[in-house]
């Protein structure tokens, strides 16, 4: 993470705080690439093994929070720095919860996989929305490693992608279902698919959010993406 301190102690926390972070965050990208294989090919052995990886991303957000409190108790930071680790530790909560939607996937592929009409369902948009979700993650993460607002700023405008092809894959799936009753299960459950796709997108954006806030000390959650746009580093407007 950017910035020396006069406390080279203290850089080297901040270093291993963020070694632990991304490493949690790779795991976490892992888990969503191996639910989107398991969801194209059905590959059981793979879905099993998202669902035991449950324990190590517990594990790892459990440590991470106890090293930002432990950080916290013996630093006493301030301004940037407080507002850092108070970021890092919001981060692993995201983490962890995009963790849980690819574990949502896994869990309902298992049962899409027992239903015949799986295969009569064009599947192209969750597909594509799940690789932008996990390339928005990954964006996330490097922009938070580096501090960059201008990439974090991107990612939460790129947000609304993936919105949309929720919205076009749902009109895509109340089309099959009115057409073909026998449908309506296996509908449903990738519906469920492509909403926790879209949460983990939500969460990546959550994770450019804590950037802004990091650095420029503006809470942003809450505000419009035109007011992101507009306050963007390099806005013409």
């Amino acid at each position: 993470m950017p910035d020396k301190h006069l406390s080279s102690q203290f850089d080297a926390d901040l270093n291993l705080l963020s070694t632990k972070l991304l490493a949690m965050g790779g795991l976490v990208e892992l888990q969503i690439a191996q639910a989107m294989h398991a969801l194209d090919t059905f590959d059981m052995a793979i879905v099993d093994q998202i669902l035991e990886d449950e324990h190590r991303l517990n594990a790892m957000e459990i440590d991470i929070d106890e090293e930002v409190s432990n950080i916290i108790a013996r630093r006493q930071p301030a301004a940037r720095d407080l507002r850092l680790l108070m970021s890092v530790s919001k981060t692993v909560t995201n983490l962890e919860r995009a963790g849980d939607e690819a574990r949502k996937i896994a869990k309902r592929t298992r049962r899409i996989d027992k239903d015949s009409a799986a295969r009569t369902i064009n599947i192209a948009e969750i597909k594509l929305s799940g690789e932008m979700a996990s390339h928005m993650l990954r964006r996330a993460l490097d922009a938070f490693a580096r501090l960059d607002t201008v990439a974090a700023t991107q990612i939460v405008q790129d947000d609304h992608a993936i919105d949309e092809e929720f919205r076009a894959f749902v009109r895509k799936l109340v089309s099959y279902m009115m057409e073909d009753p026998r449908s309506i299960s296996v509908g449903l459950d990738y519906l469920f698919v492509a909403k926790a796709i879209e949460r983990i997108g939500d969460h990546a954006t959550n994770i450019a959010e804590f950037i802004v806030y990091v650095v420029e000390g503006t809470d942003v959650r809450h505000v419009s993406r035109k007011h992101h746009m507009r306050d963007a580093p390099g806005s013409k407007e």
